[in-house]
């Protein structure tokens, strides 16, 4: 992704509230806010926002202009590294509340050249998966489970590693000195992922029912509340605060699974349905494991390659996750969601 200094940032932001803006007017901003800043700076600053397709520049001469380039507000950029060096306190977050309108920018989530290279990868998942027999195929899903189970759990802080995790649950083996919770935790991925094989098809149109039911089965055990939840909880790392109202919780939970099933590709709505479900924190606890899982659903359930997650960051997730709260923005999650793909259709199912 493009990298940009925090002045840089500041005119990014500037434009994104003041469309079709000046030199001049971004230089009086700037001066009057931040520093002094030669009228030299601020064109080259424009021409390295220009050059890394952030914003477009209208008209010539003196009438020129500038608008930010995106196609749909869920992907406006931020210098995820600039943006996470100020602690949640001191970042000027967009969103501390749940955005009702969130719903209204679903299009073009990926490019068209995304999505065909996105279609091209699951057709070699699927041309892979043709040659495989049924034992191969029953192996890789196991390697895919052992390895999805391990890393959506350390996502959460479980401290199992991933041979633990494979001795746990091919052997049903605990590993010394870990808490039970945390091998219940990981067992917990096996049986939702073993459900969704199942009932694949039933996860093609998104239904409540089906949320609650993963949710229940992936903190079964757990003393974790199942159901919709009664009160308000917070997010470490972030001044975001979820919806605390349960029939408002409901309702955009609602909103979010009708806007779902209006999409028609499974990339998107397999990289929204992650989001939406983690945004909502529908539930007192697993939203984002509930999140992970109903999105391989979706995967599944359209003949498309699972995602294990085993190569991603902690971090990274964290903080794309984090950005989506704060500033509504997907476009790092999205480049995230890409590598995962990619690497899940790169590393499984292979003949």
């Amino acid at each position: 992704m493009a990298k940009i200094n925090k002045r840089q940032q500041e005119i990014l932001n500037f434009i994104r509230l003041n469309p079709d803006t000046t030199n001049s007017a971004i230089l009086q901003y700037l001066t009057k806010n931040f520093e002094d800043v030669s009228r030299i700076t601020i064109v080259r600053d424009l021409n390295l926002l220009l050059k890394e397709k952030l914003i477009n520049k209208i008209g010539q001469g003196r009438n020129v202009s500038y608008s930010e380039a995106i196609t749909n507000k869920l992907l406006r950029f931020f210098d995820v590294e600039q943006y996470f060096k100020m602690g949640p306190d001191e970042r000027k977050v967009a969103y501390k509340n749940f955005n009702f309108d969130i719903f209204n920018n679903l299009e073009n989530i990926f490019t068209d050249q995304e999505l065909k290279s996105l279609t091209i990868l699951n057709d070699e998942y699927l041309f892979n998966v043709e040659k495989l027999s049924q034992s191969s195929l029953k192996k890789e899903f196991e390697r895919l489970t052992i390895e999805l189970s391990w890393k959506s759990s350390q996502i959460e802080g479980n401290t199992y590693s991933l041979i633990d995790t494979e001795i746990l649950i091919k052997e049903n083996k605990e590993a010394p000195g870990h808490k039970k919770e945390e091998a219940t935790m990981i067992l917990n991925h096996k049986k939702v992922l073993d459900y969704i094989l199942v009932n694949q098809s039933k996860f093609k149109i998104l239904k409540l029912r089906d949320i609650e039911d993963v949710h229940q089965l992936i903190v079964k055990g757990l003393g974790v509340e199942t159901g919709l939840r009664k009160r308000a909880v917070g997010i470490t790392g972030t001044s975001y605060k979820p919806l605390d109202n349960r029939h408002k919780i409901k309702e955009s939970l609602e909103e979010a699974i009708k806007s779902l099933n209006k999409i028609s590709d499974p990339f998107s709505k397999s990289f929204l349905a992650i989001l939406f479900i983690s945004y909502i924190q529908p539930f007192e606890d697993g939203n984002k494991r509930t999140a992970r899982m109903i999105a391989n659903a979706v995967l599944l359930s359209h003949n498309a390659c699972p995602l294990s997650f085993r190569s991603i960051d902690e971090a990274d997730y964290k903080k794309g996750v984090i950005l989506f709260y704060e500033q509504n923005s997907a476009r790092f999650f999205k480049k995230l969601f890409f590598e995962q793909f990619e690497f899940s259709v790169k590393n499984y199912f292979l003949t």
